[in-house]
């Protein structure tokens, strides 16, 4: 299943390889376009069906996902569960909040979801607004774990493909010293 997952990343084109700035401010010399596999429905519905089913056994009330690429993961997460879909925005001042009329009830048992992980802001981002509304995190799904060392969110941790791919800190980066040029995806060059 794994060599199925990783060709339908590669062959919709959303492995990237160059030099990229990551969100966390890290470089890297891989990048995953999660909106190249996030436009065919049929894939996502496959990946989210691997989240679906392996919390499926969980009594999930709730999925939760972040702004942009996690909505989609945690309507069809939801929708393959049975359940209702919220999403996180960018909160004002730092973190993630729940908008637009969408809460989290106490007590309510959610999985949140997302689309890659690197270092797992936005992850503890959407598990703060929801333990701030007394919800109970009780899984976190994701198609894609590339980060270096697992990360610890306090729920089992569940990935459709786990990949490493090297990260640097700007300043230790071979790339940046090699003068490849360095690109923002979704923000063009920097």
């Amino acid at each position: 299943m794994t060599n199925n997952i990783e060709e339908m990343f590669e062959k919709t084109g959303a492995v990237l390889k160059g030099h990229f700035l990551l969100t966390s401010g890290r470089h890297s010399p891989v990048y995953w376009e999660k909106f190249r596999i996030l436009q065919h429905p049929d894939h996502v519905t496959q990946l989210c069906s691997m989240i679906a089913d392996h919390f499926r056994g969980q009594r999930i009330d709730l999925v939760a996902g972040p702004t942009t690429g996690g909505i989609i993961l945690a309507f069809e997460v939801a929708r393959q569960l049975g359940t209702r879909a919220i999403y996180a925005e960018r909160a004002e001042t730092e973190g993630r909040t729940f908008r637009r009329g969408q809460t989290v009830n106490p007590g309510e048992r959610v999985l949140v979801v997302d689309d890659v992980l690197t270092g797992g802001g936005s992850i503890r981002d959407v598990i703060d607004a929801v333990t701030t509304l007394r919800g109970e995190v009780v899984g976190v799904g994701v198609l894609v774990e590339r980060s270096e060392k697992s990360v610890d969110f306090g729920a089992p941790l569940f990935s459709c493909l786990r990949t490493v791919a090297e990260t640097y800190l700007p300043e230790e980066c071979p790339l940046c010293r090699a003068q490849v040029p360095l690109e923002k995806p979704g923000g063009g060059k920097t």
